[in-house]
């Protein structure tokens, strides 16, 4: 069997942020979703739980990283095409996100990465099929 993702977010206000990834064309599974969580579906395999600050810490005993100042991690998602890169992370910054870091063009593989609505830093790229075969 292979293994699932579930990642888990702190988010300040749960139908903003559901409005916002809504926008980039992230679906919803709403089984798992509710006035303090919205289950975001990347794929099959792949889950973003993006839940209300106060949810957020019934599951954490220490404290919520300071996005303003800290990185706790990086989410990459992949894109089918160069194009869809420059759409997804213009779609985001703006619909409120915030640009992040330079473009990072290596001609086989294309990213860029924008600062969701809570400070999260989610990169976009695209890797030419055949450079990885």
């Amino acid at each position: 069997m292979s293994r699932m993702l579930f990642v888990n977010m702190p988010v300040k206000n749960i139908d903003a942020t559901r409005k916002f990834f809504d926008g980039l064309g992230f679906g919803f599974n709403e089984t798992f979703s509710d006035e303090n969580c919205a289950s975001m579906v990347i794929n099959d395999l792949t889950t973003v739980m993006l839940l209300q600050e106060a949810r957020f810490r019934d599951f954490i005993a220490d404290d919520i990283c300071d996005t303003s100042k800290a990185r706790e991690t990086l989410l990459c998602i992949s894109a089918d095409s160069r194009e869809e890169v420059d759409s997804i992370v213009d779609t985001a910054i703006g619909a409120g996100g915030s640009a992040w870091m330079e473009a990072q063009d290596q001609g086989f593989m294309y990213g860029r990465a924008f600062r969701d609505l809570d400070g999260h830093v989610w990169e976009v790229m695209w890797m030419d099929p055949a450079a990885v075969g």
